[in-house]
C-alpha cells in the first residue's frame, strides 16, 4: 500500500502539476486554504474539480479558512483598496501580490493535519522562478521549514515538505504536467478575475509565457489579454 501525502492545492497550474507528480507515488490527501483572496471562489472551484479528477475521497479532503490574512492585509490579493498590478517581467522588487508569510500559515495547517492522519510527505508547488518576488518560494525557506517540523512535532512523526517544482522553469512544469496528464484545463491562475483570466497580472503573465514556450495552447479562457513584453523583448498573450 502506498504512503499518504498531503498536497497543498490552490487550484493553480503549479499545484495541479504537483498533485499529478505526488499521485505517481502516493495516496493523495488534498488541502485547500481560503484566506480572503480576490479569486477565492474560483480557486475553490478549481480545487474541487482537481480533487474529483483524482477521485480523492471526502475524508482525505480538508478545506480551511484563515480569513485573518485578509484582515491583516498588506497584499493586493487580499486588500481590495490595492490594485493588482500588471506583470513587470524585469522587476527585482517584491510585488504587491506577495501575501506576508502566507506559505507558513498554509504549511502549519498541513503539518498539523499530517500528524493526525499519518502522512509521510507534504507537497507544495513552490517555484523559485517566482522569486525574488516571493521569499517563501526559495529553497532555503523549505530547508528551514523541514528543520522546524523535525523539532516541532512528535518524535514518532516522520513528515517532510517536498517541492518538486522549485528549480523548474514554468514551461518545464507545463511539459511535465502534460506528460502526467494533469488536468491543466481545470486549473486557475489569475490573481484578479473569476470568469475569464485577466491575462495581465503577474500570474497570468507567467502562465501565458510558460504555455508559449512549451508550444502548447493554454486551455483556460482569457479576457482579451494585451501582449506582455518580457525582459528579452518577446511578446506573449
Amino acid at each position: 500500500m502506498k504512503d499518504l501525502a498531503i498536497v497543498l492545492v490552490s487550484g493553480g497550474m503549479d499545484s495541479c502539476v504537483t498533485a499529478a507528480i505526488a499521485h505517481t507515488q502516493y495516496e493523495l490527501a488534498l488541502l485547500h486554504v481560503n484566506y480572503g483572496q480576490r479569486t477565492e471562489s474560483r480557486e475553490l472551484k478549481a480545487f474541487h474539480d482537481i480533487a474529483s479528477f483524482y477521485n480523492v475521497p471526502k475524508e482525505r479532503i480538508l478545506i480551511s479558512n484563515i480569513d485573518y490574512l485578509s484582515k491583516i492585509g498588506g497584499s493586493s490579493l487580499t486588500d481590495r483598496s490595492m490594485n493588482v498590478p500588471d506583470a513587470q517581467a524585469d522587476t527585482r522588487e517584491i510585488p504587491t501580490s506577495y501575501v506576508p508569510f502566507r506559505n507558513t500559515h498554509l504549511l502549519a495547517i498541513a503539518v498539523s493535519w499530517g500528524e493526525v492522519i499519518g502522512a509521510r510527505k507534504i507537497f507544495i508547488g513552490a517555484v523559485e522562478q517566482d522569486s525574488p518576488g516571493y521569499p517563501d518560494c526559495k529553497p532555503a525557506y523549505y530547508e528551514a521549514i523541514n528543520n522546524l517540523i523535525k523539532v516541532g512535532t512528535k518524535p514518532t512523526t516522520s513528515l517532510e515538505v517536498e517541492t518538486p517544482l522549485i528549480h523548474m522553469k514554468k514551461s518545464e512544469i507545463i511539459k511535465i504536467g502534460i506528460s502526467l496528464e494533469a488536468p491543466l484545463n481545470l486549473s486557475w491562475s489569475c490573481y484578479q478575475n473569476t470568469e475569464k483570466a485577466c491575462g495581465l497580472c503577474h500570474s497570468c503573465f507567467l502562465r501565458l509565457k510558460a504555455f508559449q514556450e512549451a508550444g502548447v495552447k493554454d486551455p483556460i479562457p482569457y479576457d482579451k489579454p494585451k501582449p506582455v513584453i518580457d525582459n528579452e523583448g518577446d511578446s506573449y498573450g
